[in-house]
Formats: structure tokens, C-alpha cells, sequence
């Protein structure tokens, strides 16, 4: 696993601008619930999520250990989490974790608009369905070549986790099968507090990589640093990607 606190813009860096919070979670009615229809996989809410499977506790999510598949964060001095990438081999699965309405999905709105900042990037996407519903495809010119993606949304209750596959794990199953297992396996810790929706959760290091971070900065060390801006992503922004997401060593 790596934890790296950013600093300056990296390969990652965002791009696209946050919208405007439109609404509370908490508006509607408390008695009204959620369906989901896939709630027989993950990712899953915390009071649904299974037992005994191990996980790196990052506040609002819970990410699976799965073989072969490493973790690599980003975050500010603070120990705020601003990205979170899981990484196989030459293919990546960035994720990220938003509030929603208690009752009702949001993804349908965040895929038009992704699909729209595509659009206006001159890159074509396309509809396909997909385990957890309607997803978005698309090939994306980067400085290093072109690359695929896919643009997966989890509509949970008062969550949404939207999910970025990266690389060949974006377009050829048996390659995206150890990135699949680890967001089938995601438990999603949303809290109680009210928040706007599409505000992303709060993500944050685990409490001992936390305190060593402090104590690097301290020290005058970066602990192996790699770059990030900090800021606030929104569930239809994207970051550029990196046509070969490597671990590091």
C-alpha cells in the first residue's frame, strides 16, 4: 500500500468544475426508502456490509485487501483524503464516495454530465450496461497515448459511489476481475450528519499513517510524496489519467 501527502498537481491532478451543492440529503421524507436493486453485491452501505472480510478503514469508505491490487492515496498535510487509486498491474480503479437524497438515485444526472464534459473534450462516450446498471465508455487522449475508461455509478441509500476504471481493465473483463472484487467488497460509512448532496464524504488517512504523516512534515520528510491537488471533486468531475498506473516502489 501507499499513502502519499500531495502537494502541487500530479498526473492525477483534477480537471473539470465542481457544480454548486443543490440540495440536502435530508430533505425528504425520513420514512421513505431506498431501492436498490443490486444490493446483492457491493459496494455496500455499512449496515448491510458482510462480516469478517478485512478492510483499510478511510472514514467514509472501507476498501477491501484484495491479492495483487495496491492502494495508493493521496492527501493534504491535514490528513484530508482528496484521491483514492486502486491499482493492478497496468490498470487502475479510482473511486470516490458523495452524498445523495435518502430516496433517490443521482447517478443518472452525474453520467449526462460526465458524458457532457466528454463531449466537450471531443471525446465520444457510449452507453453500455453494465453489473451495477447503465455505464459510460469512452477513450481518452492523454500526453502518453490514448486511453480506455469506464465510468461505473453505485446509487446507495444517501450515497453515491462512482468508480473510474482505467487502462485494460476498462474494456477486458478477465484483466478488470481483481479491480471488480474490490468494488463489490466496498462498504460505504456515510454517517448520519445532513450534508449537500453531491458533497463528496469525508475521506481520511488511518489514524497511525496519520500520525506518522505529522510527524514527516515535522521532520521535513514527504515519506515518498506524491503529488496531488487538494481540493473538493464532485461526482461528474474526472481526473486525467495516467495511460500506464504503475505501483510504486
Amino acid at each position: 500500500m501507499i499513502f502519499s501527502r500531495g502537494r502541487g498537481s500530479g498526473r492525477h491532478a483534477k480537471a473539470g468544475r465542481t457544480p454548486e451543492p443543490e440540495a440536502f440529503d435530508d430533505e425528504l421524507d425520513e420514512t421513505e426508502e431506498f431501492d436498490d436493486a443490486s444490493a446483492d453485491v457491493g459496494p455496500y452501505d455499512l449496515a448491510d456490509a458482510p462480516r469478517g472480510v478485512a478492510h483499510i478503514d478511510l472514514g467514509a469508505l472501507r476498501v477491501p485487501m484484495v491479492d495483487g491490487v495496491e492502494l495508493q492515496v493521496q492527501a493534504d498535510p491535514e490528513g484530508r483524503i482528496v484521491q483514492v487509486l486502486l491499482v493492478n498491474g497496468d490498470s487502475a480503479l479510482q473511486l470516490g464516495a458523495f452524498a445523495a437524497p435518502r430516496s433517490e438515485g443521482i447517478w443518472d444526472d452525474v453520467r449526462g454530465e460526465i458524458r457532457k464534459q466528454l463531449f466537450n473534450d471531443g471525446v465520444a462516450a457510449e452507453e453500455v450496461d453494465g453489473e451495477h446498471g447503465t455505464e459510460l465508455r469512452a477513450r481518452v487522449r492523454t500526453p502518453n497515448g490514448m486511453v480506455d475508461m469506464r465510468f461505473v455509478g453505485v446509487n446507495g441509500p444517501r450515497w453515491l459511489v462512482r468508480a473510474v476504471y482505467q487502462g485494460p481493465a476498462a474494456i477486458d473483463p478477465s484483466v478488470a476481475e481483481p479491480l471488480r472484487e474490490c468494488l463489490r467488497r466496498l462498504v460505504v460509512n456515510r454517517g448520519i450528519e445532513a450534508m449537500p448532496v453531491r458533497e463528496p464524504l469525508p475521506l481520511r488517512l488511518p489514524q497511525e499513517v496519520a500520525e506518522r504523516a505529522k510527524v514527516e512534515q515535522a521532520d521535513g520528510t514527504d515519506g515518498g510524496t506524491n503529488g496531488a491537488t487538494p481540493g473538493r471533486p464532485s461526482p461528474g468531475g474526472r481526473r486525467k489519467p495516467s495511460p500506464r498506473p504503475r505501483p510504486k516502489r
